[in-house]
């Protein structure tokens, strides 16, 4: 393939690299565990850049003993000449200074996720060090930094690794080699599992590259490649699911130099699954292109459903999410100009992609249906009955609507609200049972927290539809407390509480309820979780007794240790929340000053898909699978 003339002229400085330092969370979006991650993302993108120009099939990411993680590539390898007008080596340029790359011309890269130039920099200037290395021309060139500044010139040697093809030519490539700043970043330990899901995403999206993930510290090693690409994707996403049609649905056309390539299937589940990405990145957010894909079904199904007969004369169009029921989709684009919503892009903006989008879907879609008559009938089939059912809800919806935060429709008898009237002041503890109802209502700061006690289990809503759900008396009595509706009517601004945190049992039938409430809110009010309201209570296991001495524990491991500095202690064992008094469940559990409470959020929608239809779906195997493969990171599960 023609190298596209990348050389040291091709790189273009924009800025100098400053503030990165100061200012972290500008460029990776925080300082916490996803921005450690978003490190690797971001030199990951150049790499994954290369393979889609064509360049690159192999890609090696390697997390070492000392923590440090490289990241490296066959592509073209940075240039390394001198550039002519800064005179520096071209790779020390990119490598410090911000807004310098490639990227800008098109020459270099038809179509790029890193377009911002900003990532290898500013993976450098958050590096506590950084090494780069370049196989270009026969030779290996070094460069080594720390805290973005260059420690030296380059090195320029015979090279370390064997460059020879099997063609006998020689191979070029990158490798970037890092540290991350422990004075920057709250923690430095990669997450094995969080990269393990991002690399299988890439692997599907791009069909034909290699990409081995190796874990020094455990030993763990994984290669992904798939032939298939996103119609892999789906088979994997439907794996737990039963499918309407055997095979996935694949799409593609190419408009304007914008590549668009879907891959779809529909199944009996209840619940829509579509995830887009862009030049590999996962637009989380959606944007023009998700709109344009949801018109194009809407419409394609419309119009085969009236010509064959589905819909009758007179009779409503079937509402997108009546089409969309079952869903699950994969939408990859290759777009040459993206316009994303911040360096972590997870939302496109291109106004002209929509219509790319929905011209192809309603193109390419409706050739399949005609040509596949039995696949047809059971995708109208299901969203016809999606729409009754849709009518159905609409007239159960009416039992939980409220006229506004307080005033108008009355609350649920059951919930003790607080007198606060400013959501963010606000925390809804969502317990079980009237023991633990009444312990918490007496011992709760009555200002602030609100009680709301749930009787039995709530619906799982993996497996009913929306009319089903609002008939079951928890869930309305949920719905109505928060006052921020469901599903697609959904209202952030009108929640209630800003804090609603699940307090549940320590045994297995209060860690099921809490699965089920999690389920509900990540299925039918997924912006509460998206917003960081939602919580779990972690109240304590045990008390231990000596003397006038008292210590709670909250698990088996530190009631271990506990026991070695209190030997003979009385050991009393919380079966549950009801157990305690008030004044021991408020100083334990409740009080915002001592308490321990964890937030729910969701760090891969991919993933958090496969976990509750697993978990919380029809199909026995693959949930006996999953119980036995984690059962050994249990603990507290008292059966």
């Amino acid at each position: 393939m023609e190298n596209n003339d990348y050389t040291a002229e091709s790189i273009q400085v924009l800025e100098g690299l400053t503030a990165v330092r100061k200012r972290p969370s500008m460029y990776i979006g925080s300082t916490d565990h996803r921005g450690l991650h978003h490190l690797v993302y971001e030199i990951l993108d150049n790499a994954i850049d290369e393979a889609m120009g064509g360049y690159c099939k192999n890609i090696g990411v390697t997390i070492y003993q000392d923590g440090s993680v490289s990241v490296q590539d066959d592509g073209r390898g940075i240039p390394t000449e001198m550039h002519p007008k800064y005179h520096k080596p071209a790779m020390e340029i990119v490598m410090s200074t911000l807004h310098a790359g490639g990227k800008f011309d098109k020459k270099s890269y038809q179509v790029s996720g890193g377009l911002h130039g900003v990532g290898l920099s500013v993976v450098n200037a958050l590096s506590e060090w950084l090494e780069a290395t370049v196989w270009r021309d026969g030779m290996e060139h070094v460069l080594k930094f720390r805290q973005g500044v260059v420690t030296g010139t380059m090195e320029v040697h015979a090279p370390t690794i064997d460059l020879v093809k099997p063609d006998g030519t020689l191979g070029t490539g990158t490798k970037i080699h890092f540290m991350p700043d422990a004075t920057i970043f709250q923690e430095t330990s990669f997450d094995y599992t969080t990269l393990e899901t991002l690399f299988r995403e890439l692997s599907y999206l791009n069909k034909g590259l290699t990409l081995v993930f190796e874990d020094r510290r455990s030993g763990r090693k994984n290669t992904f490649y798939s032939e298939g690409g996103i119609v892999d994707f789906v088979r994997y996403l439907n794996a737990v699911k039963t499918p309407l049609h055997a095979d996935p649905v694949f799409l593609s056309k190419t408009s304007d130099g914008v590549q668009v390539e879907v891959a779809l299937q529909y199944t009996d589940s209840y619940n829509e699954s579509v995830h887009t990405f862009v030049n590999n990145i996962n637009t989380a957010e959606g944007g023009t292109h998700l709109v344009g894909f949801r018109a194009g079904l809407t419409r394609t199904i419309n119009d085969y459903a009236r010509k064959y007969s589905f819909l009758k004369e007179g009779e409503e169009p079937l509402a997108g999410e009546d089409v969309r029921e079952g869903l699950t989709a994969i939408i990859s684009l290759r777009v040459p100009e993206p316009q994303f919503e911040g360096q972590t892009k997870t939302k496109l903006g291109n106004s002209e992609v929509r219509g790319i989008v929905e011209s192809a879907i309603y193109e390419q879609l409706s050739i399949y249906l005609e040509e596949n008559p039995k696949p047809a009938g059971s995708i109208i089939g299901k969203a016809v009955l999606a729409s009754q059912a849709r009518e159905a809800a609409r007239k159960a919806r009416e039992l939980t609507r409220r006229k506004g935060l307080l005033e108008g429709g009355s609350l649920p008898g059951k919930l003790a609200d607080c007198s606060e009237r400013d959501p963010a002041k606000c925390e809804l503890f969502v317990v079980e049972g009237d023991s633990a109802g009444g312990s918490a209502k007496q011992g709760r700061n009555r200002t602030t927290q609100a009680i709301l006690p749930l009787w039995g289990k709530i619906l799982n809503v993996e497996k009913s539809r929306l009319d089903k759900i609002l008939k079951n008396q928890s869930v309305r009595t949920l719905i109505t407390a928060i006052g921020a509706g469901i599903g697609d009517e959904f209202d952030i601004n009108k929640a209630r509480y800003h804090k609603i945190i699940l307090m549940t049992d320590a045994d297995i039938d209060g860690a099921h309820i809490r699965t089920l409430l999690l389920t509900f809110f990540y299925r039918h009010a997924t912006p509460i979780i998206d917003s960081g309201y939602v919580y779990i209570a972690q109240p304590p296991l045990y008390k231990l007794k000596k003397g006038n001495s008292e210590v709670y524990v909250y698990s088996d491991r530190e009631l271990e240790e506990k026991m070695k500095q209190m030997p003979n202690s009385v050991i009393q064992r919380y079966k549950g929340l009801g157990e305690m008094n008030p004044d021991q469940l408020w100083s334990t559990t409740m009080n915002p000053e001592t308490r321990t409470i964890k937030q729910v959020t969701i760090e891969d929608a991919v993933e958090a898909e496969m976990l509750f239809t697993t978990l919380m779906g029809d199909a026995v195997e693959p949930r006996r699978l999953f119980i036995q493969d984690h059962a050994a990171e249990v603990e507290n599960l008292d059966v």
